[in-house]
């Protein structure tokens, strides 16, 4: 039986349907919003594995080309391996469900939203989130939710809910709000220099229509919902648990407290194989080791969180507002185009910014139709920089993070048309101890400052946590890794001295309340302007050149009724250039010529050259020509490429010339004068050794031009009765 469930959520209806598709998973829904559509399923596995201590949960968000009537660019007509598009959504809906599953469920579970219709007006992200929640919902899979989403958008001083992909490119801010009926549980964005009241403002805003979302949701549960799977808890307990526990808390409560991370670990794990020592008769078999596991983890999470709450004290003795010292140094690496090293506490990363030409930049295909990025920021974070072994390679985590950073950096980059590069930043995670993504934000910031690309401003970025209990709650700034494993909150937030500019919070609890999100974005603002104060004493302003080893990049505008003459027949004009200069031509459909050269003298001959190709002949004009063809009445010279005039003999200088070659060569240089355009549209040119100190031919050398040029075919007779043959253009 078919149930459609209606939610009105800014401009347009949230439709969800089931039992009309995919009824063999556990939970299906196919929702629409305007022309985009989504079908969501969730499935378990039937294996039950007690005593998980995680939710081996997969979402794979994917897009179909056919939703958008395309068909995948390239040689593989198949949709294959998720592009960073497909994981950054597939995040987006990780992150607010993954607190809502039991880990006592035991079981894998997978949820498939894809999009199969996009009308290009309504992003498709904000429907796969709701779907998502709801095929899950409805489904025999234990969830303590549902969870529902919404965009928010500012433009022109207005929150829009849900705005179209126009209204995003306007706004102001723009970011992805997710919560229960109860409140919010994820924010993730974008802004240009907003303040912290109006990002407040903007979560206000996204509330109501998250509740009215979840009550739809929880209303096609009420139609069509499954039975809920049982949960397979443990049925057994940790022997001589008092026992163990009295033994390890104090001296856990030592350890935990030791500054430095690898030593503190270090002690963490000898009071654990301590205390395993001492209980080894009580702790055999799997069951009760992985019991004992889960008792030493909860001992830790009690400590950290009692240490702060009573006694504002942190595993590495700093208060709650405290940020740990902070070097920055830039030019480290000797060849690359810029480079930055930031080090914060026991957190490092090494940004590398390169600079590249327009034929750089990356090519995008997706469903929302093909576009050029000229900034990609790739965020690695090897196993090494938390002293561990592993693969290396790029997953969801690297993808995730470098899209935070990027978003933070991306809109303080000067205009394409000021700075006409490509701008590729690298950041290698050496060391991690929290926040790397935000120190990645700094070391990015200040690695493209080093490179002389014009930001408008620096930017910083901070890690915030959030320790509460029923009465009492403390906010920390700076979080160290045990924080944000153990705490109940962990936002990021990045910006310039003026205002946000990215923004991302996970909540691990139920929700939080608006004065505690507002303490903490005041918390972090200070925290903010901390670090980009100790920034701006190692590099205060962009790098006034650009390193020896970027290419150099000159920029000119042609007409665009010209811009065919400049690229010539089958690209003739543009490709010669190219060979003749060593250096390559980009020439938009707007007319916007950028040429990228090895060295600054060829670029800007080719500039030259390109200009000449397009510009009329001004008559008064001095120009650089070469001489083209030597005949017995004149030379024929190139003052631009493909335009050429006539030198007449009488012209060449102001005493009587016997022969040409006597004055010039095929190939010379010379500085000619335009002296007029005849009607026929020739060019008569005179050497400035023929003019007079007012720049004008002397009266014998007037009365010796050549007669006819104003429209006759016949050339002068000169007084030794020379006839030249008929001058031809």
């Amino acid at each position: 039986m078919v149930h459609i469930v209606r939610c009105q959520v800014g401009s347009e209806v949230l439709v969800f349907e089931t039992g009309r598709m995919a009824k063999q998973a556990g939970g299906a829904v196919f929702v629409t919003y305007g022309g985009s559509a989504i079908i969501a399923t969730a499935c378990c596995s039937e294996k039950v594995t007690e005593g998980l201590d995680f939710v081996p949960l997969t979402v794979e968000y994917n897009e179909k080309y056919y939703a958008a009537g395309k068909i995948p660019g390239g040689f593989i007509k198949r949709e294959s391996r998720p592009k960073d598009k497909e994981i950054l959504v597939s995040r987006i809906i990780d992150r607010p469900m993954r607190p809502l599953f039991d880990k006592a469920f035991g079981r894998e579970i997978q949820v498939v939203p894809t999009c199969v219709s996009t009308d290009n007006i309504n992003p498709p992200d904000i429907v796969a989130i709701n779907a998502a929640s709801a095929a899950v919902h409805i489904s025999d899979i234990p969830f303590a939710g549902p969870i529902a989403a919404v965009r928010v958008a500012l433009v022109d001083g207005k929150y829009i809910v849900n705005p179209t992909f126009e209204q995003c490119e306007k706004a102001k801010l723009e970011i992805t709000v997710a919560g229960t009926a109860v409140g919010i549980t994820m924010v993730e964005g974008g802004s240009q220099e907003v303040s912290e009241e109006e990002m407040i403002g903007a979560i206000e805003c996204a509330k109501e229509p998250i509740a009215s979302l979840c009550a739809a949701i929880e209303e096609l549960r009420g139609l069509a919902g499954k039975e809920k799977l049982p949960l397979a808890p443990l049925k057994v307990i940790l022997n001589k648990e008092e026992e163990i526990r009295a033994f390890a808390s104090e001296r856990l409560s030592v350890a935990l407290f030791t500054k430095v991370k690898q030593e503190r670990g270090k002690a963490v794990r000898t009071v654990i194989a301590e205390t395993e020592k001492v209980f080894t008769d009580v702790l055999a078999g799997e069951v009760q080791q992985k019991l004992f596991s889960a008792l030493m983890e909860d001992l830790q999470y009690h400590i950290l969180r009692n240490g702060i709450l009573d006694k504002g004290l942190r595993v590495d003795g700093r208060g709650l507002e405290d940020i740990r010292p902070i070097t920055c140094e830039v030019g480290i690496l000797p060849r690359t185009h810029g480079s930055a090293l930031f080090t914060r506490g026991e957190t490092q990363a090494l940004a590398v910014t390169t600079l590249g030409t327009v034929f750089d930049e990356q090519i995008l295909d997706n469903i929302e139709g093909d576009k050029r990025d000229r900034f990609m920021l790739h965020y690695n974070f090897p196993p090494y920089s938390v002293g561990e072994t592993g693969r290396l390679g790029t997953g969801r985590r690297e993808i995730g993070h470098g899209s935070l950073a990027r978003r933070a950096v991306e809109v303080m980059l000067p205009p394409k048309d000021k700075f006409p590069y490509t701008i590729r930043v690298v950041s290698e995670v050496l060391e991690s101890n929290g926040s790397s993504s935000m120190a990645t934000v700094c070391a990015s910031s200040l690695s493209m400052m080093h490179a002389g690309v014009p930001m408008k401003k620096p930017v910083a970025g901070i890690a915030m946590g959030l320790i509460t209990d029923e009465k009492r709650f403390a906010v920390l700034s700076d979080i160290l890794g045990d924080e944000d494993h153990l705490g109940d909150m962990d936002f990021k937030v990045a910006g310039t001295k003026d205002g946000i500019t990215a923004f991302q919070m996970d909540i691990k609890i139920s929700s939080v309340s608006t004065e505690i999100l507002t303490k903490a974005l005041a918390q972090a603002q200070r925290g903010r302007l901390h670090i980009l104060g100790i920034m701006e004493k190692t590099l205060s302003a962009p790098s006034a050149d650009i390193s020896a080893y970027a290419p150099k990049v000159v920029t000119a505008k042609v007409d665009q009724e010209k811009i065919g003459a400049v690229i010539g027949p089958a690209g003739k004009n543009i490709k010669g250039m190219c060979e003749k200069f060593d250096v390559q031509i980009n020439v938009d459909e707007e007319g916007n010529v950028t040429i990228y050269g090895k060295n600054q003298k060829d670029a800007y001959a080719a500039k030259e050259a390109v200009l000449g190709l397009v510009e009329e002949p001004e008559v008064g004009k001095i120009y650089q020509g070469t001489v083209k063809r030597i005949m017995d009445f004149g030379a024929f010279v190139e003052i631009m490429p493909g335009k050429e005039g006539l030198v007449h003999i009488s012209r060449m200088a102001k005493g009587r010339v016997e022969n040409v070659t006597d004055l010039v060569h095929e190939g010379d240089a010379v500085k000619v004068k335009l002296m007029e355009i005849d009607r026929m549209g020739r060019l008569n040119l005179a050497m400035l050794e023929a003019l007079d100190e007012n720049g004008q031919l002397p009266p014998q050398s007037r009365d010796d031009r050549p007669q006819g040029h104003d429209g006759g075919s016949r050339e002068p007779r000169r007084n030794d009765d020379r006839r030249g043959p008929p001058r031809r253009y």
